[in-house]
């Protein structure tokens, strides 16, 4: 019985540290930039991605939403590296209504799905070459909160060993 509780206890703490989903990339072209995308319209039409980035502006549109992304390299965890230079914007279109305050600018995103035909479009006053990502599944990642005290984070550690500084 006690080891049963262990177990159990151990593996709801691992559950904790789930941090968002882990997308299966077997068939997906991992290697494929929006950039690349956008210079070659029809190469990759179909192409299977896993994307992600912070989102510009969210419209919905009569059957479906579509979502403004510039797209940046994933982590090992498939959260979008915005501390990277970004790699070129995106379209999502995903069937049905999606809120606009869910999905607010700034927000960091993850998708699947299949690349569309590229979608002609501006970024200000300059025209823009958007590939289309008819989504799958969808990540919406937290928030991220900063700090906004000046004083010292709380630290807590277990082991044993010495440390140096």
């Amino acid at each position: 019985m006690r080891y049963l509780l262990v177990s159990l206890l151990a593996l709801a703490l691992l559950a904790g540290c789930a941090t968002g989903p882990r997308y299966e990339t077997t068939g997906v072209a991992t290697e494929l930039s929006p950039a690349e995308v956008s210079a070659s319209a029809q190469a990759f039409q179909g192409s299977q991605v896993i994307w992600g980035g912070m989102i510009v502006a969210t419209r919905n549109l009569a059957d479906y939403t579509e979502i403004e992304v510039l797209g940046y390299p994933l982590e090992s965890n498939q959260r979008p590296a915005t501390n990277r230079s970004p790699q070129g914007r995106f379209l999502v279109r995903t069937p049905g209504y999606l809120e606009q305050v869910d999905y607010a600018p700034g927000r960091r995103i993850t998708v699947t799905g299949a690349l569309g035909e590229n979608v002609q479009g501006q970024v200000g006053e300059a025209a823009y070459t958007y590939p289309l990502v008819q989504a799958r599944d969808t990540h919406l990642w937290p928030i991220d909160t900063p700090r906004t005290d000046s004083g010292p984070s709380t630290r807590f550690s277990i082991g044993v060993g010495v440390i140096f500084r």
